[in-house]
């Protein structure tokens, strides 16, 4: 493709020649190809545009450059832009046609409850006959008939992504288009806004799911925070927001976009009344629609299942699916992955349920949900850690929450990265006084080997935090780490008769091996 069309008059400034071939986009001098547009990123710890008198040499046909380098001599053409990332986003999106334009996309947003909305919304839509894709944290999938197509995709920077980045989003829309797909829903992440990585697209509709604090160390501030969120509503037609958030008010202030309001008080377009907790049996309640009142159960057994069903059920409609159709769809409908995920473990006397939680108030909403429909004498033994390189300010607050509405918790490490799992640890405990309702383990494998071992009967195991995850990220990188897997092994060892602790020694005030 040619150069001027990649980026446009006015999007640049710089001199290109006509003719200029594009054979493909790069943004990683590991990985150019002869005939690329490169986009120069300046990063924590890399700017490439320390790169720019080696592209040459390589073969690399243009570069796209900060501002500050448009002077800069490279013997290629430099496009100087004030964003990159945005350039970047463009540029892409163009050379793999504009797919969004082919498509009818959703965009789903929110501190918590992004993947179960998401995935509840895109199993309605095909439900409802509209060949629908799903892009989100747990992967990429096709309608059912072919829900594995895409799964190749989600390898290399994009697998830990919730909102993939440009080289992997334009061409996965543009396959997922080439398949047939009409619709496709989308997690959008903060960091992903931000950096303008879906600045190109149209949303048809984008979803509100709520705010509590979260990668306070990216944005510095929840307003920062909420201003990230913001952008996917100015590039949408509809915005279907929660409206028991404190935050949803400030969220929709000056939106020009059609509003549907969701809640379960005040004066929503969809409410939600008469909820029953059902136990493991999932939740019920009564929906007051636009069309009229409908009886919604769900089989997923947690309190937040009301509002992110409530969600999907207004987003379906608002796409056109009548909504007898999606109720019956969610009446049926499967766990989300690692999502209140509950785990087959055969005829043990005690339940194992994964869960995502990362933040206090998923945490809290959690460990809320299950006592609600735990039977007397029933333990809550809780698992978890904090991620490392993140917003540290949760840390103790987890802990306070876990100590308040856990019977026992098992302290433990959560993808560390560059930190010190112990400190973590620490600064988890912080938040915690009572010694006698906590155990620390810092390997997360032998934390869950012992809770399995230690189980007693009746006892609701939750281990949160890596939900779908089935990878662990440390100082050396990152290896695989499946929790059903992990799950399944001790089970056999526990029934095997390695019931004692053997050499993975822990003790309640703290240490640990």
């Amino acid at each position: 493709m040619e150069l001027n069309r990649l980026l446009l008059p006015g999007e640049y400034e710089g001199e290109i020649g006509n003719g200029i071939e594009i054979t493909g986009i790069s943004n990683d001098g590991r990985r150019i190809a002869p005939g690329d547009l490169f986009i120069c990123h300046k990063g924590e710890k890399f700017d490439a545009h320390a790169l720019l008198p080696t592209l040459s040499a390589a073969g690399v046909a243009a570069a796209v450059v900060s501002d500050e380098h448009g002077k800069d001599t490279a013997g290629i053409p430099l496009l100087a832009v004030e964003d990159t990332r945005r350039a970047e986003a463009y540029a892409v999106s163009r050379f793999y046609g504009s797919p969004g334009d082919r498509l009818t996309l959703i965009g789903v947003t929110g501190t918590n409850g992004k993947t179960s909305v998401s995935t509840m919304l895109w199993r309605v839509l095909n439900d409802a006959g509209i060949k629908t894709g799903l892009i989100g944290t747990t992967g990429y999938r096709g309608a059912p008939e072919n829900e594995n197509a895409f799964i190749s995709f989600k390898t290399g920077e994009a697998a830990t992504m919730t909102t993939p980045p440009p080289l992997t989003l334009y061409p996965l829309l543009a396959a997922m288009a080439d398949e047939g797909i009409t619709h496709v829903v989308m997690e959008a992440s903060s960091q992903a806004l931000a950096v303008s990585r879906v600045a190109p697209l149209f949303f048809s509709a984008a979803v509100f799911t709520n705010l509590t604090p979260e990668h306070l160390d990216y944005h510095r501030a929840m307003n920062d925070y909420l201003a990230a969120k913001k952008i996917l509503f100015r590039q949408a037609g509809i915005a279907v927001v929660n409206g028991d958030s404190p935050w949803t008010d400030l969220l929709l202030d000056g939106l020009s976009c059609r509003r549907v309001v969701c809640g379960t008080f005040g004066s929503c377009d969809f409410t939600a009344s008469e909820i029953v907790p059902n136990g493991n049996a999932g939740v019920s309640y009564l929906c007051k629609t636009p069309e009229g009142r409908f009886h919604v159960s769900v089989p997923i057994p947690a309190s937040f299942t009301v509002t992110n069903s409530l969600l999907a059920l207004a987003t379906a409609h608002a796409l056109g699916v009548g909504i007898d159709s999606a109720v019956g769809t969610l009446a049926h409908i499967p766990a989300v992955p690692g999502r209140m995920e509950a785990i087959d473990v055969g005829e043990s006397p005690f339940s194992v349920i994964i869960d995502y939680a990362h933040t206090e108030a998923a945490l809290r909403s959690l460990l809320s949900s299950v006592r609600a429909f735990r039977r007397p004498g029933q333990r809550i033994v809780l698992l978890f850690g904090c991620g490392g390189d993140r917003d540290p300010g949760k840390r103790s607050e987890m802990g306070r929450t876990a100590e308040e509405l856990a019977d026992f918790t098992v302290v433990t490490s959560d993808n560390s990265r560059n930190e010190d799992p112990k400190k973590i640890i620490a600064a988890i405990l912080s938040g915690m006084s009572r010694t006698d309702k906590r155990r620390v383990v810092v390997d997360r494998r032998r934390a869950i080997e012992y809770v399995i071992r230690t189980a007693k009967a009746g006892d609701i195991i939750l281990l949160v935090g890596k939900g779908h995850e089935k990878y662990e990220i440390d100082g050396k990188g990152v290896r695989e780490f499946d929790e059903k897997k992990i799950v399944v092994e001790a089970l056999e060892a526990r029934r095997n008769g390695h019931t004692t602790e053997g050499t993975n020694r822990a003790d309640r005030n703290g240490r640990a091996d």
